[in-house]
């Protein structure tokens, strides 16, 4: 039987009713999975290739046919957005028969949470840290909630395997196997898989049952691609048309030129970048991404300003974690209706992942992504419904002073575009997970909610319960005994008489607020209102009379509530800049050495626009007279030097930290650097050509690279959430397993060396 004929006849009618003439291979392949096997099943397919419909259309026709008892699926997503949306999906589905649907995140309503506690049926769409509420609130409960729980379905995999919020889903998966004992079959969902193997494993981790997978790779033949490059400037921005051209994705290729049929407009005193953002956005349905909320915000900004100066209409929105529900909802909604309004909304990851929003005609990228996955999830929100992808990549770039030395006059994020562009095109490269054998902060959070959950506990029953979750598995016994007494000596937790452990008075502080929930770090922000409308929260708080930007507006600060965290503000023209806290995430190494090749290679791009094929011939000019990517060290005159090593985060924060333990034998001082590109330095009695073979007897006389040894006693790295409440000892050590990466140094280092003698 095919899998249409194996669907339930309700599902069978509402393909019919949508026109669809047959099912994709995915949507095959998926229910053969799961109507045929036990197995957990990891769905691998291309963004809008049906992966919903492959994972659900056979779990809600085994719904339909052996109804459960309790709640029957639950389905856990990184976003509320991506939840709101599945929820209108799945409503609409299930409309015409008895499984209900419920979700449950903090935006949600009470009454409608309390009709899933009074009849917990169907299906149940959940974010991660509302799961980590009713393991520490309901515990008593689950069983009454889950006791036949049938799925799990995780969304957007590739976003959360390689973070902490991934790792806690592994923890509530297990707990949940452990208090309900049902063992149900986990559906992974993703478009971005690097390694399948990686991925399977992550979904698989802490269950018995075998993880399958797709194997069908529905990847569209064609993408519209085109890249531009600008010096950041308020100056004019000659008369240029927004083509794209048409590339095969699967061989690189051009196939024909395309042209978008732009409306060349008027040029006016801008930034040029901005501008060019402005017109290639008109009459169209765009996403546009930033990699930060601060660009995002200034980017709205900029471009609602100039549709005021051109007397147009304002079709700006914007979408990104610091702004309230309604603004974000609103955003969502007018997307969905392009018919109405073409509208462009500025984001950030908040709409990377796979929320359905319609048939979007453009992306535009601004500035390089950070990485391969990035860039295709958001080349996929585009093209839906049968179009092929487009995007507009735009880098802007300050202009170099004259006289500016080497490393401020090469085009980092320029060649970062290309090299992530490239990866894919030739080798269809993705990043796999970021390994952390010791989430400590995650450890802790656990720890804490482990015991809120289950009451006393002995420290051997604790340890059991924790260290058997599957992030912990690599968490020695000795470092979590010194965890818990240090937990001991601050409070967090405490001994009773019978000599069991309990939560602690400041442990009851930190599970007694909501914010106790997430693994990522939440900073005490403040409510902005405008009147009665919430925009959205910023992390400090402006005197009155001081002005900010929040949602592509500026405001002006009327009043300051700092007990309730409220601010006040009322709406005026012009920009400003804001800032939240937060890191960019990890850069792979293929990246670099990618970007390296892009330099020595004559190769033409045929997706560059004008500008940025000038502005990439300049930097290659430079890299061939100064020999930037062949020799790693460079002198620059003086005693400055430049190093060059085409590592990514890991190693490239690795050899920072080594550069600076022999610096007094290597006679270097003054270390400074920039993103992953480069080191400079200050270098007295070691010359540009012995450094390399200087820095390797050293290694050698050492008997190799000891990554404890690169982190000084006296440091306390703190990153991740709950670190400042960390033991410095165990910091330390997780700082130097988790975050260096000596391995790829050495093996860099030999390179260059044998290099060296080779040349």
């Amino acid at each position: 039987m095919s899998a249409f004929e194996r669907y339930a006849p309700m599902l069978q009618d509402y393909i019919y009713a949508h026109g669809w003439t047959e099912l994709r291979r995915v949507q095959e392949e998926a229910a053969k999975i799961l109507f045929d096997t036990d197995d957990h099943l990891l769905i691998c397919s291309s963004t809008a290739s049906g992966k919903t419909e492959a994972a659900f259309f056979p779990i809600i026709s085994d719904l339909i046919e052996n109804p459960p008892d309790t709640v029957g699926v639950l389905y856990v997503a990184p976003l509320k957005s991506l939840i709101n949306d599945q929820f209108d999906r799945l409503t609409e589905l299930l409309d015409n028969c008895m499984i209900p649907v419920f979700h449950w995140h903090g935006d949600v309503s009470q009454s409608h949470k309390t009709k899933l506690l009074k009849d917990p049926k169907g299906i149940l769409q959940i974010t991660p840290e509302s799961l980590e509420s009713m393991l520490i609130n309901r515990p008593n409960d689950l069983p009454r909630l889950f006791g036949d729980l049938r799925y799990i379905v995780i969304d957007e995999v590739h976003a959360l395997m390689g973070s902490d919020r991934g790792r806690q889903i592994l923890c509530q998966l297990t707990r949940l196997d452990r208090v309900t004992v049902c063992h149900p079959r986990r559906v992974g969902l993703s478009a971005t898989i690097g390694d399948k193997e990686a991925a399977a494993r992550w979904l698989g981790a802490g269950s018995e049952i075998p993880v399958r997978f797709t194997e069908s790779d529905e990847e569209r033949p064609t993408w519209r691609l085109g890249v531009e490059h600008f010096f950041i400037q308020n100056g004019k921005i000659s008369d240029q048309t927004g083509g794209t051209l048409a590339v095969d994705s699967r061989t690189g290729e051009v196939e024909k030129p395309f042209d978008p049929a732009e409306t060349k407009s008027e040029t006016v005193p801008f930034d040029p970048g901005f501008e060019y953002a402005y017109r290639v956005t008109k009459n169209k349905a765009c996403l546009l991404f930033s990699n930060s909320r601060e660009e995002t915000e200034q980017i709205t900004a900029a471009l609602r300003q100039l549709a005021e100066s051109k007397n147009e209409p304002d079709r700006f929105l914007i979408h990104h974690g610091n702004l309230s529900a309604a603004l974000r909802e609103e955003t969502e909604m007018r997307l969905k209706n392009v018919e109405d309004e073409k509208y462009t909304a500025c984001a950030t990851v908040t709409l990377e992942l796979g929320v359905d929003i319609g048939r979007l005609e453009r992306v535009i990228q601004m500035d390089a992504p950070n990485s391969v996955s990035a860039f295709l999830q958001r080349m996929g929100r585009s093209g839906r419904r049968g179009a092929p992808p487009e995007m507009m990549m735009i880098l802007r770039e300050e202009e170099p002073l004259p006289g500016a030395p080497l490393p401020q006059i090469m085009p980092w994020r320029l060649l970062q575009a290309i090299a992530v562009i490239q990866l894919y095109l030739e080798e269809k490269f993705i990043e796999g997970p970021q390994t952390k054998p010791m989430p400590m902060s995650l450890l802790f959070q656990e720890t804490l909610s482990v015991l809120c959950a289950s009451g006393e506990l002995t420290p051997g029953q604790l340890a059991g319960r924790v260290l058997t979750l599957p992030p912990f598995t690599a968490i020695e016994k000795e470092d979590y005994k010194t965890l818990l007494r240090f937990m001991l000596e601050n409070d967090y937790i405490e001994r009773t008489e019978e000599g069991g452990l309990i939560v602690g008075l400041e442990g009851e502080k930190l599970t007694s607020s909501f914010k106790f929930y997430a693994s990522f770090k939440d900073s005490e922000d403040f409510t902005v209102r405008w009147g009665s409308d919430e925009i959205g929260t910023i992390s400090s708080s402006p005197p009155p009379g001081e002005r900010f930007a929040l949602a592509g507006h500026v405001w002006e600060v009327e009043e300051t509530d700092v007990r309730r965290r409220l601010i006040y503000v009322h709406p005026v023209k012009g920009r400003m800049e804001i800032s939240w806290p937060g890191d960019y995430g990890e850069i792979h190494t293929k990246i670099l050495l990618r970007m390296r090749q892009v330099l020595t290679e004559d190769t033409d791009y045929p997706y560059l626009k004008p500008q940025a094929r000038e502005r990439l011939a300049a930097a290659r000019a430079i890299a061939r007279n100064t020999g930037l990517a062949t020799r790693p060290v460079l002198h620059l005159g003086g005693f400055s030097y430049c190093f060059f090593p085409w590592l990514g985060t890991r190693p490239f924060r690795t050899l920072r930290r080594l550069l600076a333990r022999y610096a007094a034998p290597l006679g270097i001082s003054n270390v400074e650097y920039e993103g992953c590109y480069q080191i400079s330095f200050k270098m007295q009695g070691t010359g540009e050509d012995e450094l390399v073979r200087k820095l390797l007897k050293l290694i050698e006389r050492d008997g190799g690279i000891d990554r404890y040894e690169l982190v000084s006693p006296s440091e306390t790295p703190c990153a991740d959430k709950y670190d400042e409440l960390l033991p410095p000892s165990l910091l330390r050590k997780a700082y130097a397993v988790d975050r260096l990466d000596p391995d790829a140094v050495y093996e860099r280092l030999l390179e260059f060396a044998g290099n060296q003698e080779n040349g």
